[in-house]
């Protein structure tokens, strides 16, 4: 059973993906995430003619969520176009680790299925700041 808070962040993670950008991919993402603050931060995913340069919507709401002050994920909806269900890129995940607990839902959806981790089996033996002591 699906709970109104993460069909509130799926609906946001699709409404998200309606602004990606990537004319060159043609892959278009959105996510959101659910603060510890009870707000719903969303992104999408903004390509660049010089690739490095392009943003994942997984980051793109970590950072408006930093830059609006929260500093803790409780759960996080990604959502891609097509059949074949995504998961979060290295980067995003090594991102995600910052802030988010071993427990955190990361739901992932396409256009016809969906697949539920705990976010420590996306990214098990992660680096972290107790790493950096």
């Amino acid at each position: 059973m699906i709970s109104n808070e993460h069909r509130e962040l799926i609906s946001a993670a699709r409404e998200a993906l309606e602004n990606a950008y990537a004319p060159y991919s043609n892959f278009r993402v959105g996510a959101a995430l659910l603060g510890g603050n009870g707000l719903i931060y969303s992104g999408c995913n903004v390509e660049n003619a010089s690739y490095g340069l392009t943003i994942c919507a997984e980051r793109n709401a970590i950072f408006k969520m930093i830059s609006d002050g929260e500093r803790e994920i409780k759960a996080i909806a990604v959502v891609v176009e097509g059949n074949r269900v995504v998961t979060p890129c290295g980067a995003c995940r090594q991102v995600i680790r910052e802030f988010a607990r071993d427990d955190c839902p990361v739901i992932c959806l396409s256009s016809g299925a969906r697949e539920d981790y705990q976010f420590i089996e996306l990214l098990p033996r992660s680096f972290s700041e107790v790493d950096l002591k």
